[in-house]
This record gives C-alpha cells, structure tokens and sequence, in this order.
C-alpha cells in the first residue's frame, strides 16, 4: 500500500482504481501540459519563446558578422592582390618602359583571373589607365585622388557597384630610388567571398530543436516537482493542515495583520488583536474604523514597506513591519511588543557610553607629563558626556612636584570646562580652602565619591559661601559629584563635576566618576614626580651654568640658554677672563640628556676654567679635555656603571683685544658664526677636530682670525640650527637670513632676534647661544718696548715706563709698578734669551706689566731665608700685584702681573720691604 493510499480512508478511494486509474492521471498530466493556466504548461510556453528569441538573435548576429568578415576578407584579399603584383619583380621596370600597357596588361588579366578579382588596373602617378579588363577604358584618366598611396600608405576603400558591393585598394610601385612611378588598384565584389552562414544555419536549428526537447522535459520535470511537494494532498488533508496553520498563527507571541488593497482587515490573530485592543468583529473593516493612532492607522493604509518602526499603542511600544504582497495591493503587518526592550536597550546604552567614557579617559588623560594639562584633559573628557562642567583643584606642593603635605582642605583651582562660558564658579587660580562639613571635605576626608543629587537642599555645600551658592543654583547647576584624586595612599586634590541641563546625577553615576578620578590621579601623580625630577635636574643644570658673565672691556656678551623639552640636557657657555686682558669664549655640547649629562658638562666646565687659568693654548686645552672625558668612562666602567659619556662637543676661542687676534680650536663643534661691523654674515673655516672623547688622541688644529672692532662673534649649539627632519645646511641658512636682518642690534638684541627667528616651537634638544661684540683697546693704552741683553738698560726702560705711567695719570702706581718691571726685566736679561720685550696695558682698574723672552723656563717662587742675599725679587712681585703668572708661547714664555688700579690699591710698602730685610 502508497503511502497516499495509507492516509485516505478505503471509503474514500476513486471506483477507478488500478490501471485504469494511472492511465486516466497520465492522460490529464499530458493535457494540464497544454493547459496555459497551468504552472507546467506555462512554464514550457515561457522556455519557447525564449528559445525561439534565442534562436532568432544568434541567426540575426551570425548574419550580421558574416556580413562584416566577408567585407574585412574581400578587402584583404584585395590588398594583398594589388601590394603582389606592385611587388612583382619587373613590376617597376615595366611601368617605367615606352610602352606599359604591351608589357602590364597580359600580367594583370592573367593575376586577375587566378586571384578571382574583378579588376586589376596599373595606373600612371597621374592618374592614366595602363591596363584595365576592358581595353577601350586603358588610356582614361582616373578622376579619383591617390595622394594618400603614393606617399606609400595603400589606400583602400568600399563602394557600391552594380555588382554589388566591392572593396577597392590601391597601392603605390616605388623603383631603387624610392620614387613612386606607377600605382596598382585591385577591385574585388563581396559576393565573389563565401558566405559561412549558409553552412551554419543547420546547426542553429538543430540546436534550437534540442532546446525544445529539453523544454518540454523540463517542464515535465516541474509538474512533477509540484505533485511531489503537494504531496497529493486532498482538499480534506489540505483543510485539516489550514486549520493546523490557523493554529499556530494564533498561538505564535508577535502580532500579524493582513489587509487588502483596499484597507480592510482580512485576518488578525489573537497577538495582534491583544496588542492593538481590537473589537471581536474587526475582519473586514476599513483599518481607520479599528480605533487605532491615526499615524499607525496611515501608515497601515499607507501600504509602503517598512521595518520596526515604533508607534505609542496605549501604554506599549509597538515595533511594527509592513511588506506589499499580492497582485492587487494587499499588505502584511507583524507587530511587536518591544516595551521592555527599550527599557533594557536604554540600560545598556547608559553602559556602553559610561564604557565608551572610561576608554576615552584612557587614551586621552595622560598624554604629557604636565600636570596642568592633565587636570585640564580630566575635564574635558568629562564634559559634556558626563557632566556640564568640571573642575580640580589640587594641594600646593602637588603643584610644584612635591609630597602632598599639609592641609588638605587648602587647594588651589588649576582645570575647569563647561558647556558654555560664564558659569558662576571659582575660575583657574582661585584658592580654596572648605570647610570640614562641606561634601568636598567630607569626600577628601573618608577617600569616598560624595554624591549631592540636590544642591538647593544641602545645607552643609550651601553653608561654604552662602551668596556664592545661591549664585550657582540661580545659574541652573543643581547636582554634583566629589570625587578625591588619591594616588598611593595620599590625597592630591579633588574632582567636582556639575550638572545644569542633564538629568541629576544618581548613585550608579559614583562608579564611572571614581574611574575618571583614579585615572587622573595616577597621572596627575606620574607628571607630579617627573616636575620634582625634572625641577632638581634643571636646578642642578642652572647651578652648573654661569650665573652672571663678568664685565669685561674686550666683549660686550650677550647669552641665551633653552632647555630642551624632554628634559635637561648637556649645553653649556662661558666667558672667561685671561691674563692680558684677553677672554676665552666657549660653548660646548654633551651627547645625551638627563641629570648623567648635565653633571658631565658641571664637570667639563669647571675643567676648561682650570686649563683655562693654565693659561693654554686652545688646541691644549681641547686634548686635555678629550683626554679627561676619556678617563670619566674608564672610571664609570670600573665602577660598573653602564652609562657613559657618548661623546662631547666644544669650541674653545681667545680673543686678544690689544691685536684683534682670536684663535680657534674646535671638536665635533659647529663652525661660529661672524658678523662684520659692516652687518656681512659669514662661517668662518675653523679646522675641526673629532668630539672628545672618541677623537682618539687625534691633534687638534687651530684658526686665527683677526676681527674688527664691533664685529660680532656667534657661538652656538647644533640645537639652533639642527632639527628633525631639517637639514643643517637649511638651519645655517636660515642662521645667516636672522643675523643678517640684526645690523647694529646689540649682543643681547641679537639673541633675542637669532632665537624668535630659528625656534618656532619648542626644541627637542637644548640650546646655548652666546654672541660677543669685540672691542679694541686704544693705542695709547698699551706701552711696549724691546729690551737689549744688557743690565744696564734696565734703568733707561724703567724711566720710559715711569714716563708713560705719568701720562696716563698713573704717577702714585709708578713706584711699585718700577720695583715690577726691574724684577721682571732683570730676571729676562740673567735667565732667559732674546728676544726680550715689555709690554705695559692699561685696562679699565688694572694695569699689567707683561715681559717675555725666548726660553720656556718658568720661574719659582720660593721663600728666602734671613741669610740668603737673593731669592726675594718673585715674592716681592707677587705682594705688590693682584695676581701674576706665566704663559707660554710659541716662540718662549710671558711672565705677567697684574696690579689693581681701584682706591686703596697703592699702598705703603715700606712696611714691607722692612719685614722682609
């Protein structure tokens, strides 16, 4: 038994059963074929008409490409009919001959009927028939233009014929020499190339044939698909499964509708008519008489397609779908109920921006270790999305790096944002100091969030400034949340956030608003500890660096010094004051930053000041300090420390006012930059040495230069003119543009010009400039004289110099300085070589007796006893001078001393002599 047979009851089977049976259902299967109402009778008229559609275009298409490759091949084959036979060997020497015609026409009858063209025609250059099919028309002019082959470009071109159709090319006959004498011109009609359509149209039928054959068992095939999914059911199986349908229709939690083109009701369940509050008898009514919102009832009449759009039925949320269906307009309607939804989406809304805030917090809190700026980044990621206005104030040593100590309720107001200006609280600055039973204190106090939902009822926030509150709650603001800003146990300010236009806050709100705090204060407290580092590194910096430059009448200075933004850094100037009158000028540059470099360039400086009263020549002074740095490492790598001085750079320069000779000595250093009184800008070539420290123990080279009065000298660090991403020859350049616009500015003038023009913004490395405006001392403030190897002219110079001193208004000087200068001279003549000179400046208060000879003996000073009958001359020249020394030179030494020329300086010393017989 079928299983059809099975689910029918005996008594209601069909009397023609058996074979009779399926003979009858086969016959109505073959005729519902042909039947245009049916499914399978359409669905093979549908696939005719597309076959016999396709078959019509693929005949239409072949025809037309045929048409179109039998033009391209009559057209081919002309051409290469006409480039053979102008290629022809003789071709050439025929059309050049007396007579063309006798010699080309044979040729071209015989290629034309071989080839199967219509024509061959030799022409003249001019356009005479040579040979043509038809001799009465050899001899004719062609009235068609050949310019185009005889400039060797075949020419080709289709007309109609009375044949039909034809292509005509024509190409040009060139002899040796390149010069056209003939054309060729081959016609050919396009009924003379064979046409393919006619071989293929067969096949194009027989496939269309096949086509229909599968049609027709395709939709065999499709009927009988449609019996399998039916199942054969029968009408009382196919009720009972409407009824089971109905069933769950009403049963299923969302509410569906279904109207007609018309807006009338046609089914409801029991869903949609709970949801909507229907009446009993509403299928077939007009949807706008169902007591609906007129904008659902529109909308539902509406008939247009939409999803999940909301309408207020009553005190539900409805999310209603609506979808066009049928022929004649009619609509299907699903509803939802998604009151609680909302409610829930709404809640998690609320979290995901209180998340969305905290990550924000994160990335956008912190970025610098300034602590202002991160107060002022809590604020402005707080507003407006948590709160319409935010402050923080924080405790005094908080601010300036250190320990927060002291009392805590005295703050001082660095960070506040707000939805709009002009809000009535403390601006930035302001000092705070709450009372113990304000919210604030109590939150400072118990290390808790305080929440106040209120603020016109809290009595103890109202009791801080009674006018000063009324004000804030008169402006709008009505709630708040304290929250203390604690980093490792220890209170560093307080957070205050306000609300004027948002809902009030609620206890939930504690959470997010003790997060932003936290992380705040984590950074507030990391940018705390790195100002106390960064304020002692830059402190320990400024001690190492000059306080204040000596006033000196060989330079007028001018000096800048900038840190570098990520810190303290290893720059550092000096002007120091040589024997003479001259002045030693040096900037220099340790690699690196930090407090390791700062306290290597302390080192370095108080270094140059020693070499530097040793009186040595740059160059010396350079090796000196290439070996000292040296050794620093080996000691640093003996105690096991791992940082090291990477290297140092320096410029070392001495400048002699009485000649205007400076020399130069430079390591790994940027060449200076010299201004001439004239306002010209150039870079002097000073030999460079490598930076100490890896130089080796490479010598050093020195530069002489011999300045002008008022020319400025320029020393600076790489930090001026280099910078990321900015070549140094740019920086130089623009270095040259700034001094050159300074003609006449003073040094201080000039730093100020030179470092407005090169720093726009903040540097990435320290910088120190130092700029000297060179003077000259006057001629007649230097005495110099050449002394003989003789002791007895000593008298003769003692007395020139004595003259001198009277004419310079030095007379109560000339005895001591005489005593000097006998010592000096007389100690040249006995000990030292020629040549012997003296030399006598006269320098603001000081008054220098320099003599010099060719030896580099340096002299002694020793004590003599009571018994000793010399010995005493140096001890007698060190007493009577304010200080006095030798330095050496290239050619011997010079023993100098300097006495002071101030009030008080000339004494009585015959005391002295007394004490000393």
């Amino acid at each position: 038994m079928s299983r059809r047979d099975a689910r029918v009851p005996p008594k209601a089977r069909p009397p023609d059963s058996g074979q009779e049976a399926r003979r009858g259902a086969a016959g109505r299967h073959a005729l519902s074929l042909l039947r245009p109402r049916s499914v399978a009778g359409q669905v093979f008229l549908l696939q005719l008409v597309v076959v016999l559609v396709l078959i019509a275009t693929a005949v239409v298409a072949l025809v037309i490409q045929d048409r179109n490759t039998v033009i391209e091949e009559a057209g081919d084959r002309s051409l290469v009919v006409a480039e053979s036979f102008a290629k022809a060997p003789g071709t050439p020497e025929a059309m050049r001959s007396d007579d063309p015609t006798a010699a080309l026409q044979p040729r071209a009858e015989e290629v034309r009927k071989e080839t199967g063209v219509d024509y061959v025609v030799a022409l003249s250059p001019y356009g005479f028939r040579w040979t043509h099919p038809d001799p009465d028309q050899i001899g004719k002019h062609v009235s068609a233009s050949y310019g185009e082959a005889l400039e060797g470009k075949p020419h080709q071109t289709t007309f109609d014929s009375s044949l039909g159709k034809a292509v005509d090319s024509t190409v040009a006959v060139f002899d040796e020499e390149g010069t056209a004498v003939g054309l060729v011109t081959v016609g050919v009609t396009v009924d003379k190339v064979a046409s393919v359509v006619q071989h293929q149209l067969p096949v194009i039928f027989a496939a269309g044939g096949v086509a229909l054959l599968l049609a027709a068992g395709g939709s065999a095939l499709v009927s009988g698909r449609l019996r399998r999914q039916t199942r054969g059911l029968l009408p009382v199986e196919m009720t009972r499964m409407y009824e089971h349908h109905d069933a769950v229709l009403h049963a299923v939690r969302e509410g569906v509708i279904i109207l007609d083109g018309d807006g009338r009701l046609l089914l409801v369940n029991d869903e949609a008519r709970r949801l909507l509050a229907l009446p009993a008898d509403a299928e077939g009514r007009p949807v706008t008489a169902l007591g609906l919102s007129p904008a659902l009832a529109g909308l539902l009449e509406s008939g247009r397609a939409v999803t999940d759009k909301v309408f207020l039925a009553g005190d539900l949320l409805l999310a209603v779908s609506l979808r066009p269906v049928g022929p004649k307009g009619g609509v299907v309607a699903t509803l939802r109920d998604t009151t609680e939804l909302r409610a829930l989406a709404g809640r998690a809304e609320v979290a995901g921006g209180r998340l969305q805030l905290l990550y924000e917090a994160s990335t956008r809190i912190g970025t610098t270790l300034d602590i202002k700026r991160t107060a002022e980044e809590l604020t402005e990621v707080a507003v407006p999305r948590f709160a319409d206005f935010a402050t923080v104030e924080l405790v005094d040593p908080v601010l300036l790096g250190g320990e927060p100590t002291g009392e805590p309720m005295e703050m001082r107001r660095i960070a506040a944002a707000g939805i709009q200006d002009g809000a009535p609280l403390n601006p930035v600055g302001t000092r705070l100091h709450y009372v113990p039973e304000n919210p604030v204190s109590v939150g400072m106090t118990t290390g808790r969030p305080v929440l106040v939902p209120r603020l016109a009822m809290a009595e103890e926030w109202r009791a801080q400034d009674p006018e000063e509150t009324r004000t804030v709650i008169e402006y709008g603001i009505h709630s708040m949340i304290s929250v203390p800003l604690q980093a490792r146990g220890q209170l560093l300010g307080v957070v205050e956030f306000w609300r004027s236009e948002q809902d009030p806050f609620e206890p939930d709100d504690l959470s997010p608003a003790e997060e932003l705090a936290a992380r705040a204060a984590v950074c507030i407290d990391n940018a705390r500890r790195y100002t106390r580092e960064h304020t002692t590194a830059v402190t320990l910096q400024r001690s190492l660096l000059p306080g204040t430059l000596p006033q000196l009448s060989a330079l007028e200075v001018g000096h800048r010094y900038l840190p570098a933004q990520a810190g303290v850094g290893g720059d550092w100037y000096d002007v120091i004051p040589l024997p003479g009158a001259r002045v030693a000028l040096v900037v220099g540059d340790v690699v690196g930053h930090g407090l390791h470099a700062a306290a290597t360039m302390g080192r370095l400086r108080t270094a140059v000041h020693n070499f530097a009263s040793l009186d040595l020549s740059p160059d010396e002074l350079l090796a000196h300090l290439d070996d000292l740095i040296s050794r620093i490492d080996e000691d640093a790598a003996a105690e096991g420390n791992t940082e090291t001085v990477t290297g140092a750079t320096c410029l070392y320069a001495v400048y002699d006012p009485a000649s205007g000779r400076c020399v130069f000595a430079r390591a790994g250093h940027p060449s200076p930059a010299l201004v001439s009184p004239d306002g010209t800008v150039t870079f002097p070539d000073i030999p460079v040495a490598p930076p100490l420290g890896v130089g080796g123990g490479l010598p050093v080279e020195t530069a002489e230069l011999q300045l002008a009065a008022d020319s400025r000298l320029v020393l600076y660090t790489d930090g001026l003119v280099e910078a990321q991403g900015r070549d140094i020859d740019v920086g130089l350049g623009r270095l040259r543009e700034a001094l050159a616009r300074t003609d006449g500015a003073s040094p201080d003038e000039t730093c100020r010009a030179v470092i407005e023009a090169m720093l726009h913004t903040g540097s990435s490395d320290d910088i120190a400039l130092l700029v000297a405006r060179t003077r000259r001392l006057d001629p007649g403030q230097v005495g110099e004289w050449e002394v003989p190897e003789d002791p007895a002219s000593v008298s003769r110079i003692r007395a020139e110099a004595t003259a001198m001193l009277e004419s310079w208004g030095l007379g109560e000087v000339a005895f001591t300085t005489e005593l000097i200068l006998s010592e000096l001279v007389t100690n040249a003549i006995r000990y030292g070589a020629s040549p012997i000179g003296l030399r006598l400046l006269r320098d603001g208060d000081s008054l220098i007796c320099e003599v010099s000879d060719g030896t580099s003996t340096s002299p002694h000073l020793r004590r003599a006893a009571t018994t000793d009958e010399g010995g005493r001359g140096l001890f007698l020249v060190a007493q009577l001078s304010r200080r006095w020394g030798t330095r050496y030179t290239d050619r011997g030494k010079i023993i100098w001393a300097e006495q002071g020329l101030d009030a008080g300086a000339a004494e009585d010393i015959s005391g002295l002599l007394m004490a000393d017989l």
